[in-house]
């Protein structure tokens, strides 16, 4: 089978080029069967019926209607890790830049660079510039997920003494993470422990504005915030407010918005956590590894909106995907049709999330088109996919 894929950003060749030769690339985002994405809104775009999945090279999907493409039976991929390495070294560096005012001394430089005697008017003013060293501060971590392992890992390294919070902390996320981090039960702890607080969760309703007066009331004086996670987790004018008052040293964020740019105390970086070479490169693999995977043995790895869910490589005559709603006795219901067809089923999985649900199913010889239709009548079915 032929699949037509759009790229609605560009994606790292080193990823497409494993798409293969029944790939086909399109410009016209509605008749493609297969989409790439990066920070491309999709919000308004008009979806066309052959649209099966979107891959996004990156973590972050609040660029993606995903919970109404899951009604559409769209299977939305991102790549969880493959730029974690990356936004790791930002955090790192911004936690540097906010400590010592490594910013203001360039900008004094470039400001001072026609003057011959530079290099003396330098020892006079480089006090002005002077800062503290992240050496023996603590440092919360917030979300211990890819990325924020990897920071509190790499904070341990550099000799500070680092707390993390999770409520959702898996035992793999546990196992890697250095024996050194303490873990808090709850967040308040870090705001009113840390020196430095950074965040690495995603943006839901729950976390939108997490970082408000509230939080910062709770924390030292002379914090240091880094958010390279969503804007939307800090309520920005609450920050503001605080670094007016010197409750908050700094606030370093990768988000650019009319808010913070410009404004004192705030260090605002243009999006640059995943923006490497090789991040770029990760997340253009793994997306297109996930939607081959996809389509071609209906296996979902890594989807925000519909459960993960594998059969492995099909090795039967027939095998049959099918998007559904999470529904009792749904799973009967597929049995009694490929029953009734005479049709055995060699094997079967099924895994739902929220109202959304997922089954493949192998048989021993393939299913014929009026079966399909028998599967696709029920009610609660989205849509039904033949893979081989």
């Amino acid at each position: 089978m032929n699949y037509k894929y759009n790229c609605l950003n560009p994606i790292a060749d080193c990823g497409l080029k494993n798409l293969g030769e029944n790939y086909v690339r399109t410009e016209k985002f509605e008749e493609a069967d297969a989409v790439f994405v990066r920070s491309a809104k999709m919000d308004e775009l008009a979806v066309g019926p052959n649209l099966l999945a979107v891959a996004r090279a990156g973590a972050g999907v609040n660029n993606i209607p995903h919970a109404e493409y899951a009604k559409k039976g769209i299977v939305v991929f991102n790549t969880p890790g493959a730029n974690a390495n990356g936004v790791k070294e930002l955090v790192i560096a911004a936690m540097l830049l906010a400590s010592r005012d490594i910013v203001g001394g360039v900008e004094w430089v470039r400001a001072n660079a026609g003057d011959p005697a530079i290099n003396k008017a330098a020892e006079k003013a480089k006090k002005a510039f002077a800062g503290t060293e992240i050496q023996g501060k603590k440092l919360g971590v917030i979300g211990l997920g890819a990325i924020g392992q990897k920071v509190a890992n790499a904070a341990v390294q550099l000799g500070m003494e680092v707390f993390g919070y999770d409520p959702y902390l898996s035992v793999d996320a546990a196992w890697n993470l250095d024996h050194a981090v303490k873990h808090c039960k709850n967040v308040e702890a870090i705001y009113r422990a840390c020196d430095f607080i950074t965040i690495h969760v995603p943006a839901l309703e729950s976390t939108k504005g997490m970082i408000n007066a509230d939080a910062l009331a709770m924390m030292k004086r002379g914090v240091i915030i880094v958010n390279a996670a969503r804007d939307a987790l800090v309520n920005e004018k609450d920050m503001l407010a605080a670094i007016e008052s010197g409750k908050v040293r700094k606030y370093v964020s990768d988000f650019p918005n009319a808010t913070t740019a410009g404004q004192k105390g705030c260090l605002v970086i243009p999006h640059l956590g995943a923006s490497t070479e090789e991040a770029e490169d990760n997340c253009a693999v793994m997306a297109v590894k996930e939607m081959r995977d996809y389509l071609e043995n209906g296996n979902i790895v890594n989807s925000v909106n519909y459960p993960a869910c594998s059969l492995g490589v099909p090795g039967k005559a027939g095998r049959v995907a099918v998007c559904h709603r999470n529904e009792a006795n749904i799973i009967g219901a597929f049995t009694s049709i490929l029953g009734n067809a005479k049709i055995n089923i060699d094997s079967i999985a099924n895994k739902s999330r929220g109202d959304c649900a997922y089954t493949l199913i192998d048989t021993d010889s393939p299913i014929p088109a009026d079966v399909v239709k028998a599967l696709e009548a029920s009610p609660a079915v989205i849509r039904v996919r033949i893979i081989k």
